[in-house]
């Protein structure tokens, strides 16, 4: 798997968010078929920065109704990626 293909979106959530202003614990949406040691590459390289701990969650999809129409969301999966003690936090949205 390719490093830019591990890292989907950043979690921009109220936990998230808390974290990492608290432990500089960072999250991301990450690939269905990524490891810890594929996000902990994928991260150093494209970010800069250096990785002391990942943890990794695997989300169920949620079921949605339209009507009488029933789907299903697809199963995804979420990294905690905490930053070796001294790194500067990643910054989603320096350039705005």
């Amino acid at each position: 798997m390719r490093i830019q293909e591990v890292i989907r979106r950043p979690l921009i959530t109220e936990k998230a968010t808390e974290l990492r202003d608290e432990v500089n614990i960072v999250a991301f949406e990450v690939a269905r078929s990524a490891n810890k040691v594929d996000v902990k590459r994928a991260v150093e390289a494209q970010f800069k920065v250096k990785v002391a701990e990942v943890r990794i969650a695997s989300m169920h999809g949620k079921v949605r109704r339209q009507g009488r129409f029933v789907g299903r969301r697809p199963d995804w999966k979420k990294a905690y990626v905490r930053l070796a003690a001294g790194e500067k936090s990643i910054e989603f949205f320096e350039g705005v």
